[in-house]
Parts: structure tokens; sequence; C-alpha cells
């Protein structure tokens, strides 16, 4: 009877110790963190239609950023949901924004090719509450739609302001004006112009392209007949850019001795490769060309040619594609992984980092960004035609707010 009672003791000592672990173990685990839900972006692009390879291009951008950073920022995973706007369809992306916010749970939208694209969804982002970061669309007035937008891309004043002071510092009097006849058109020949006259120099004359133009040769043909001392260009990228240089160089423009000034997209891989030897010593402006100098670039084109599998280099839509979402990252660093839209656009205010087209910022006190315009000579180096920054212009903020 006597011995029956140490193993009893033993038991209760052994059952108490395994509560106690089991205890232990319960606290520890209610004490661990839950696993961070992820930042869901929805970003809304051309991913078909006549924009696709623009919007591939944004795509890549995108998922660079996401290969060099394990597709994470403040702790939380990273989750980017593409939506196709097929074309500039405003109301495409306006039904597509509110999907991303309602149904889909999206945190952030992104993107946007086209300025109307882009108006529409900040009207979503607004009354959603919503961060809304512009990778492309380049009118001055999306960032004054609402206070949830900001932008990592460029204005086009921005960019044709530097041109045309350029242009009169180093020569140009006589300057005709050609652009293509919608918005952004309009937006280059007025600001271009504006500037040049006032640098004291005289437009010779404007015309305006519609949309639709295939074959450039009248208009060129005008512009010989003005005989200016240089032509000021603004088309849409891609195929109207390679049309207008074979009108180019079937008139002799290439030996007219006429400076030719262009902007964003002239500079492009596949422009450069298509629209041949006319482009040689032609002037460009902008803020970003696949062969700048510089670390941040070469980084960035090595990431690039794997996430794309070296079948093109990033031209300006992948850089801002690229510097969007290490401004959301940035931002989620200093609101602790928070997505709530005051926090994060306070948090917005005054980013600076560097980046493949060099530093770029901010405004405060617009949400704009500030950035380096180049201008740029295409020349031919090792059979190929390259871009090569001959003159810069710092801490450029958009003109038309400033």
């Amino acid at each position: 009877m006597g011995s029956t009672g140490v193993p009893a003791k033993e038991t209760i000592l052994r059952n108490l110790i395994a509560g106690s672990a089991l205890l232990a173990l319960s606290f520890t685990l209610s004490a661990a963190e839950p696993e961070k839900a992820a930042v869901r972006i929805g970003v809304i692009t051309s991913l078909s239609g006549p924009a696709a390879h623009s919007g591939a291009q944004m795509k890549a951008g995108i998922d660079t950023w996401l290969r060099l950073n394990n597709a994470t920022a403040a702790g939380r995973r990273i989750e980017v949901l593409y939506r196709d706007d097929t074309g500039p369809q405003a109301d495409v992306a306006k039904r597509l924004a509110t999907e991303l916010v309602s149904r889909d749970r999206a945190d952030i939208l992104a993107g946007f090719i086209f300025t109307p694209n882009a108006m529409a969804a900040a009207s979503v982002a607004d009354r959603a509450k919503r961060p809304l970061v512009v990778m492309n669309a380049a009118a001055s007035g999306i960032t004054k739609r609402s206070p949830y937008v900001t932008r990592t891309s460029y204005t086009i004043a921005q960019s044709v302001v530097p041109l045309a002071q350029w242009a009169h510092k180093t020569g140009s009097r006589r300057v005709y004006s050609i652009v293509a006849d919608y918005a952004p058109g309009l937006d280059g020949e007025e600001w271009f112009d504006r500037t040049f006259r006032a640098a004291g120099g005289t437009i010779a004359g404007s015309v305006r392209a519609p949309l639709a133009t295939v074959d450039y040769s009248a208009f060129v043909q005008r512009i010989k007949d003005a005989k200016p001392d240089a032509v000021h260009v603004f088309l849409p990228n891609g195929q109207p850019m390679v049309s207008f240089m074979k009108a180019w160089r079937d008139k002799g423009m290439d030996r007219a001795g006429i400076r030719f000034l262009g902007g964003e997209g002239w500079a492009d891989q596949d422009v450069l490769a298509q629209a041949g030897e006319g482009l040689q010593g032609i002037h460009t402006a902008g803020f970003y060309t696949y062969s700048r100098p510089g670390a941040d670039n070469a980084r960035f084109r090595e990431a690039f040619a794997k996430t794309v599998g070296g079948r093109f280099e990033p031209n300006f839509l992948a850089a801002s594609a690229y510097d969007g979402m290490a401004l959301i990252a940035a931002t989620l660093e200093k609101t602790r992984g928070s997505t709530d839209g005051p926090a994060f656009m306070r948090a917005v205010k005054g980013y600076s980092a560097a980046s493949p087209r060099g530093t770029v910022t901010i405004d405060a006190a617009t949400n704009d960004i500030v950035q380096t315009i180049y201008i740029r000579r295409i020349d031919k180096v090792n059979g190929a035609f390259v871009a090569n920054e001959i003159d810069r212009y710092d801490a450029v903020k958009d003109p038309v707010k400033n």
C-alpha cells in the first residue's frame, strides 16, 4: 500500500511539467506575429492593342523591381494585379480601377500609359482614398485631379521647356514646329513655342498632323520650304516616329543642315533600329535612355535583360515603372507597411532616391516628379545608334505648376 504513493506523486509532477510546457507554448504562439497580408497593387496598362509594346515595357519594369527585391517591402509581400485597358479608353480604365478597389481589394493603383485613363482612375482613387502612382501619362493636370495621385514619369512641359532653352542657347533662332494633333502634342507645341519665343527665338511655322498620318512627306516638304534652322517634332512613340524619319530622309533633310529637336521616344531601341541613318546627329530631350552611363542603370539593365529574356532594352516607360515600384516600397517603409491613403501620401512628399535615370524627387507641394532632363545626340557607335548625353538640366519641376 505504502509504495503506491510514489508513482502517484511522479504522475502529478509529470502532468504539471507537461501542462506548464503546453501553457508556455500557447503563450509563445499567441505572442508570435501573424503573417502580414500582401500589399496588392492594381496596375492598369495596355497589354493588348496598339500600345501593347508600351504596356510590355511598363510590365517588365515592374517585374524587374520585383525580381531585384524579392517582391517584398516593409516586411510585406507585394502582389501585382495586372489589368488590360486595351488602349486610350477612359471608361475601361475607370471600370478596371473600380473593380480593383472594390472587388479585388487593391491597396494601391498604378500604371497608366494614357492621360484620359489616368484622369478617369484618379476619380476612383480619390473617392476610395487609395494612392495612385502614374507611371507614364504626362499631362500636367493629372496630379491636380486628386491629393492621392503622384507620378514617377514626367510631364510634357517638363521635357520640352529645357529643349527649347537649349536650342536657343546653342544657336537656333528660327524653329518650325510639327506636332501630332492630340492633347499631348498640343501641350508640347505650346510649351516649346512659348519658351523659345521668351528666349528671343522665332517660330517659323507650325503644323498639326492628324494622329492617323502614315506618310509625313507633305509635312516635311512644308518644313523644307520654310527654311528654318531647326524643327521641333512631337509625335506618339513608335511607328509614327519611324514613318516621319523615312520622309525626313527621303526629302534629304538629314543633309539640309536643319537641326532636329525631339522628345522622349526618339532614343528608344526600336525606333533607333528601324529609323536608320536618318537619326544620326538628331537631338532629343528626356529623362531616360537605356544607353546612359552609371552603376544604377547597369544594374537595372542587367536585371531587366533577365526579366525579358534579352528580347528588348528598357525604355523610359520601363524606367518610370521601376521607379514607381521603388517609390511605393520606400513609402511603405516609412509607414511601417501601412497602405492607409492619407498616411501613405504624407510619406510620399519629399521622397528622393537614386534611380537608373539619376536622382528623382517628389515635390512636396505638387506630388509630382522633379528630375534631370538630358539633352541627347544620336550617334553611331560600333555600328549601332545610341543616345549620348551632351547637356543636362537638373532638378526640373513641372513648369505648369511652378
